[in-house]
């Protein structure tokens, strides 16, 4: 793996003479002074003096060349609705909504807070808002009023952009109410609200003055031709509240060049998507996946994007297959989630479809294991690459980078450091480097690389003690989860550092436990919980969903599959790392994004408020961990 080496090494060693290159692969209105301005540690400042901007970039630059080719596809299995639009088209939505905004008032700087489902009219939003340089805060589309609230008083936006409401597994889940009573909540609300009336909500009613019709704006904004504001690099492209935090939300800051080309960068040398080629990502825009690789990478890059708003299993499993095939998808991009998923469903619709088009499946969002990776790597007969990144980054930060070298690839691990990253497993208790396969935090030497966030918003201080304090002796960026580097160099994510199950002074990742679990032949799903116990500290608890039902029917069966589990879970790890309990139930408690509550299972098996459930998918997850553990 020398190509790859020596391009990683690079990137570190001639930093700016490696970014300079890079920088080349989008367009620029002014160029820049200086490639990395680091002399305020730990920020970085990408790009200094050069002006460019990410709707030019994604749509303009692309009319000469490919005006008639799709720029996006809508498809929703909620609605029936599937509709495309060419880059010329795109390019007139979105000019039409930056027209909107000026219109009323919004200005480069100002934010715009979008609260929308997965429809066109929110990626128009996000592109108009870039065009004319205003600071767009994407807040995922059913977030409780409150939750809302607290992140409109921190972005304290001029103008919000909603609907009346979006759909989930044949659902209506109206928008509007939320909006209403997040208004009327925050301290900083906006003085205008655009709504998108789909006709969904039947009770829905504008607030005079304040709530304007989008279909009306935009038949008044029909011929404007929005110019577009040239940023200086550093300039704020977003906020992007992460998610599961508590008290006051943090909003990670991007900035506009260094991000501009961390994505094209990241399209060519790891997702390999090709101009006139289409992405597939089945993540929502409200959540980093969403803006990186459903919006702005793939259009700079040139290619079709697919927004999808639906289920992966409806009207059938083969949905996303489907998809693929009709419309040649080359690079698709999911999450481990929703592989387990289709793990539980029949086989055969991953073999219905004419999948030919399709050169990578990329998995992020959570630790995959090695069972799932295998898994679908051998039902779909194509490379699946498990990368891991964050919010805060913005890009992948392990992956294999294909681009470059095609590198073996290894179930289970995200693979090596991407290019930029100087990635290191550092012990906790002295800020040391591990040896390979000993345990330590992820941490990343800065500076950060283009594209990562640039600090919180409207709280420098923050920024610095959150991510930079974690070690005493070294001012390094903390991931904050648990990782080993193997002999070979392959990484593999153990799970947060607050997950990491302290047993008897023996620390386990709840990854671990977790993969043990699976590899018994009936276990469909499992999540893993430390619970405090007076004895050892911590005990791991499973909570696992089975693949026939009928092996537990009975308490003699159940308590039978239940020894049965904990047997390979011993073959696997040993008797340390055997949870105290397998509690099974039919589904795992998940955010509408796929991720598990973990923190909220835990809280419920010590016997503690769960926190802040506003995005959970089912309810009924969380009473059925109830219902197990007074069982």
């Amino acid at each position: 793996m020398g190509a790859y080496q020596d391009f990683h090494q690079r990137s570190l060693s001639e930093r700016d003479t490696f970014w300079r290159e890079q920088a080349a692969l989008i367009d620029w209105h002014k160029p820049f002074a200086q490639v990395c301005d680091f002399s305020r540690p730990p920020f970085a400042k990408w790009f200094g003096g050069g002006e460019t901007n990410l709707c030019h970039n994604a749509i303009d630059r692309h009319l000469a060349a490919r005006g008639n080719q799709k720029a996006l596809i809508y498809i929703s299995t909620e609605t029936g609705v599937e509709k495309s639009y060419t880059f010329r088209e795109l390019y007139k939505e979105v000019s039409r909504a930056a027209g909107m905004l000026r219109t009323l008032g919004v200005a480069k700087g100002d934010r715009v807070l979008i609260y929308m489902p997965m429809i066109a009219e929110a990626v128009f939003a996000m592109l108009a808002c870039a065009r004319i340089g205003a600071i767009h805060s994407v807040v995922f589309g059913g977030f409780a009023a409150a939750s809302l609230a607290t992140r409109i008083d921190d972005a304290r936006p001029k103008l919000m952009i909603t609907a009346d409401a979006g759909m989930r597994g044949g659902r209506a889940i109206p928008y509007k109410p939320l909006v209403d009573e997040a208004l009327r909540l925050a301290a900083y609300p906006p003085a205008q609200v655009i709504v998108v009336n789909r006709g969904i909500d039947r009770d829905y009613r504008p607030v005079a003055v304040r709530d304007l019709d989008y279909a009306t704006l935009r038949k008044a904004h029909a011929e404007v031709n929005t110019p577009v504001t040239w940023l200086e690099s550093s300039d704020p492209s977003y906020i992007l509240y992460t998610s599961g935090t508590t008290g006051r939300p943090k909003g990670v800051q991007r900035d506009t060049g260094g991000y501009a080309v961390a994505l094209a960068a990241s399209m060519k040398h790891i997702y390999c998507g090709n101009a006139g080629e289409t992405m597939f990502t089945t993540s929502d825009i409200g959540w980093v996946v969403g803006h990186s690789y459903i919006v702005y990478a793939p259009l700079i890059a040139g290619m079709t994007t697919i927004l999808y708003e639906g289920l992966p299993i409806r009207p059938d499993a083969g949905i996303w297959w489907k998809i693929v095939a009709e419309n040649k998808v080359t690079v698709m991009f999911s999450s481990p989630t929703a592989a387990r998923v289709l793990k539980k469903q029949d086989p055969a619709y991953l073999t219905k479809y004419d999948l030919s088009s399709l050169r990578y499946l990329f998995l992020a969002g959570e630790p995959l294991d090695e069972p799932t990776h295998r898994w679908i790597a051998e039902a779909l007969n194509k490379p699946v690459i498990d990368h891991y990144w964050q919010t805060e980054t913005g890009w992948p930060i392990l992956s294999a980078v294909h681009g470059v070298e095609k590198m073996p690839i290894k179930f289970g691990t995200p693979s090596f450091p991407v290019y930029g990253y100087d990635l290191r497993i550092l012990r906790e208790s002295d800020a040391t480097e591990a040896a390979p396969d000993e345990k330590g935090v992820v941490a990343i030497v800065p500076p950060l690389p283009p594209g990562c966030m640039t600090t919180v918003w409207g709280d420098d201080e923050r920024f610095v003690n959150t991510y930079f304090k974690s070690f005493s002796t070294k001012q390094v960026y903390s991931t904050f989860d648990w990782g080993i580097r193997d002999k070979d160099g392959y990484h593999f994510i153990l799970g947060r550092t607050d997950d990491v199950i302290n047993v008897a002074g023996h620390r386990l990742g709840t990854r671990e436990i977790e993969e043990a679990v699976q590899s018994h032949a009936n276990i469909a799903e499992v999540a893993v919980v430390g619970v405090a116990d007076q004895l050892k500290g911590q005990m791991p608890i499973a909570f696992a969903v089975v693949k026939d039902a009928a092996k537990i029917e009975t308490p003699s069966l159940k308590a039978a599959h239940e020894k049965e589990v904990m047997e390979a879970v011993d073959k696997q790890l040993g008797a340390i790392g055997r949870p105290s309990r397998v509690h099974f139930v039919t589904l795992l408690p998940k955010t509408r994004s796929g991720k598990l509550l973990r923190r909220s299972i835990q809280a419920l098996a010590e016997g503690r408020d769960p926190g802040d459930l506003t995005t959970i998918e089912d309810p009924a997850a969380l009473e059925q961990i109830r219902a197990a553990l007074v069982g």
